[in-house]
């Protein structure tokens, strides 16, 4: 059975959709954009802010789910220039350790709210 997850650490969905849906022992987050939850503001300081922004909106989800960021097993990021991997990838490296979860990284032409990158994420909880 299928529960929602919802964090109030984390920005509220703005639409039909859940912060995350758990599943057994999955759990998969929506895209995470790099907004404040205080503000419910893009956070200043361009794709690499908001990079680090997505992370810690996602582990704030993930931690109402059950589990953390080392629980992640599968990320997606989007980005709308390629341009700023390098940076970006370094930014998102510092939230995670070792086996590192498989990625895709896809440039797209736009995100939600001029966001410059958008992070989603498949985690598996582990047993209690």
């Amino acid at each position: 059975m299928a529960k929602s997850v919802l964090s109030e650490k984390a920005p509220k969905p703005v639409g039909p959709y859940s912060q995350a849906i758990r599943a057994r022992s999955l759990v998969f987050c929506s895209g995470q954009l790099g907004i404040d939850p205080k503000s419910g503001k893009l956070v200043d300081g361009g794709a690499v802010e908001e990079a680090k922004q997505c992370m810690r909106n996602l582990s704030q989800v993930l931690e109402v789910a059950g589990c953390g960021l080392e629980d992640l097993v599968k990320t997606t990021v989007y980005v709308t220039d390629l341009g700023g991997f390098k940076e970006i990838n370094e930014a998102y490296g510092t939230f995670l350790t070792e086996p590192f979860p498989a990625r895709s990284t896809v440039e797209v032409v736009a995100l939600p709210l001029g966001a410059k990158v958008e992070i989603e994420a498949t985690a598996v909880r582990p047993k209690a």
